[in-house]
C-alpha cells in the first residue's frame, strides 16, 4: 500500500480504502476493547484518528509505546466515522513504533504552553497546533510570492549574501571576516587593516539585495529577489529579527505609478492565495489567535487601496482628535502610532503614501521637481503599519552623484551603480517587503519569532 499524507485522506479518502499513513501520535485514549490514536503527519490541523482493537498482534505491548510525541506507521481500512467532526477514521491492521517518547519528559503533552516556552523548544515546536499552521501558511505564502512574478515574467535572481553595501545606509551590519580575532592586524593609524581580510576589505552579511537586483533589472527588464537579509539591531522587540528574509522587485522602464499598481497586486495575490490553500489554518488563527484575521485578510483582497502623499498624511494627522506620543511636523519620519491611525482609523483600509521628504529617505529614490521630496512610497496596513516600502530609482547620472557627494558617502564605492545610469540608464522601480511580517500579518501571531522556525535575536542563536 502507497503511504498517503493525511490532508489527502481526510479530503478525499473513502471508506473501505486499504491505506498506509506515517505520522507522530498527538493523543491516545484507551478503552476497555480499543484504543483510540490520534496521528498527524504535519500536512493539516487535523490528524487523523485510528482505532486498534485488542485483535491486533501484540497489542498491549504496542499501545504501551503508542505515547504523545512517539513516530508511527499504521495500515488499514478506512471506515466512516461515526463521531461528531470527523468523516473517516482508521482501521488498523499492522503498526510499526519507529520512535518513542517517554511521556514523562516528552515536553509537549497535550496541554497549553506558552510561546515564550515553546521558543525554548524550536526544534520540537512545530508539532504543535499553532506553529504547524504558522508554518503551512509560511509555505503557502512562499509558493504564492513566486506564483506572483512567474506568471509575469519576473526572473528570480540570486543576490549575495556577503557584500560590502551598506544599501541602507544605517550602519547595522554583521561584519564578516577570518582574521583571527586574538591578534587582528592593524595599519599604522591603528585602525582594524581589512586589506589583509579574506575579501581584501570590509564584507558583511547583507541587509538588502536591492542594488543588485537593480543590475540584474538593467538587462532582464523585470527580476526579483527572495532570500535572506541581516541586521545588526540591538532589539528585542515583537518586530524585529537579526536574520530575516526579503521580497523585492525591481523593474525597469517603470515609474512610481506601475510601483505602487503591482505592490497592491501582489499583496491581493499572496493573501487570496493563502485563504485558498490553507483555509483550516486561517480559520484556527481567526478562531484561537485573532479574531479579525480572515475581516484584515479580506480587507486586503476586496479593498482599492488609498493613495496620498506625504504632505496629506501629514496634514490628516495634524488634524486628528486625538493626542500621539511621538510629534507630527512635516520632515519628520512616520511613527507606527501614525501609520496604524491613518490605516485602521482614517482611512479603515491599505494605503500608500508617496513623495516623502529627501531628509528621511535613501540616496537611490529620484528626487521630485520640488527639489524637497522624493518618489517615494509606503504600503501602511491596519494592525502593522507599514508592510511594503519602495520608491522610483534614480536613474539620472548628475542628480545621483550630486545626492551621494550630499551624504558624504564614498562614491568610489559605488562606481558600478553609477555606471548603470552611465550605460543604458532608464527609469526604474521596485520595492521591498519583510516576509516574516507578511507571514505575521496574515497570522494575526503577536510575535514575529513565532513566524520563522529558527529566530535570531540579540543574545539568542540556538538550534
Amino acid at each position: 500500500m502507497t503511504t498517503r499524507r493525511i490532508l489527502d485522506l481526510l479530503r478525499t479518502g473513502q471508506p473501505e480504502e486499504s491505506v498506509t499513513i506515517q505520522g507522530w501520535v498527538r493523543t491516545k485514549r484507551e478503552q476497555k476493547e480499543f484504543c483510540f490514536v490520534e496521528v498527524n503527519d504535519g500536512s493539516s490541523m487535523a490528524g487523523l484518528q485510528t482505532i486498534l482493537s485488542q485483535d491486533l498482534p501484540d497489542y498491549e505491548a504496542i499501545v504501551k509505546k503508542l505515547n504523545t510525541g512517539a513516530s508511527v506507521e499504521m495500515a488499514g481500512v478506512l471506515a466512516a466515522s461515526p463521531a461528531k467532526g470527523q468523516r473517516i477514521e482508521l482501521q488498523v491492521a499492522s503498526v510499526t513504533v519507529y520512535g518513542e517518547a517517554d511521556p514523562e519528559t516528552y515536553p509537549l503533552q497535550k496541554k497549553r504552553h506558552s510561546f515564550e516556552f515553546l521558543r525554548d523548544i524550536a526544534h520540537l515546536r512545530a508539532r504543535t497546533n499553532t506553529l504547524g499552521a504558522v508554518f503551512r501558511v509560511r509555505n503557502a505564502c512562499a509558493t504564492a510570492v513566486h506564483q506572483f512574478f512567474q506568471e509575469r515574467g519576473f526572473l528570480w535572481v540570486h543576490t549575495p549574501i556577503i557584500s560590502a553595501n551598506d544599501c541602507e545606509g544605517a550602519g547595522e551590519l554583521f561584519t564578516v571576516t577570518t582574521m583571527n580575532l586574538k591578534d587582528v592586524p592593524k595599519t599604522k593609524e591603528q585602525e582594524i587593516d581589512y586589506s589583509q581580510d579574506f575579501f581584501g576589505r570590509r564584507a558583511f552579511l547583507t541587509v538588502s539585495g536591492q542594488l543588485e537586483a537593480e543590475i540584474m533589472a538593467m538587462a532582464f527588464t523585470n527580476v526579483y529577489t527572495f532570500g535572506p537579509t541581516f541586521r545588526a539591531e540591538n532589539s528585542n522587540t515583537s518586530r524585529h529579527l537579526a536574520e530575516f528574509w526579503m521580497i523585492e522587485p525591481e523593474m525597469a522602464f517603470c515609474d512610481l505609478i506601475g510601483n505602487m499598481d503591482l505592490a497592491e497586486a501582489f499583496l491581493k495575490h499572496i493573501f487570496k492565495s493563502v485563504l485558498e490553500a490553507c483555509p483550516e489554518d486561517m480559520q484556527f488563527f481567526n478562531d484561537r489567535i485573532d479574531n479579525t484575521v480572515m475581516v484584515t485578510a479580506e480587507n486586503i483582497i476586496n479593498n482599492e487601496f488609498e493613495r496620498i502623499t506625504y504632505t496629506e498624511a501629514i496634514a490628516l494627522l495634524e488634524k486628528a482628535d486625538r493626542k500621539f506620543e511621538y510629534p507630527v511636523s512635516w520632515g519628520l519620519d512616520l511613527q507606527s502610532e501614525h501609520e496604524r491611525y491613518l490605516a485602521e482609523e482614517k482611512f479603515k483600509k491599505p494605503l500608500i503614501v508617496t513623495d516623502y521628504p529627501t531628509a528621511i529617505k535613501a540616496f537611490y529614490m529620484r528626487l521630485n521637481e520640488d527639489g524637497k521630496t522624493v518618489r517615494a512610497m509606503d504600503i501602511l496596513a491596519p494592525k502593522i503599519g507599514e508592510i511594503v516600502g519602495g520608491s522610483q530609482r534614480e536613474e539620472r547620472l548628475d542628480v545621483l552623484e550630486r545626492r551621494i557627494e550630499e551624504l558624504g558617502m564614498p562614491k568610489e564605492e559605488l562606481w558600478w551603480y553609477l555606471d548603470l545610469r552611465r550605460f543604458g540608464t532608464v527609469p526604474h522601480a521596485g520595492f521591498g517587503l519583510g516576509f516574516e511580517r507578511v507571514v505575521q500579518f496574515m497570522t494575526g501571531m503577536t510575535n514575529i519569532r513565532d513566524v520563522i522556525p529558527f529566530p535570531r535575536t540579540p543574545l539568542s542563536a540556538d538550534f
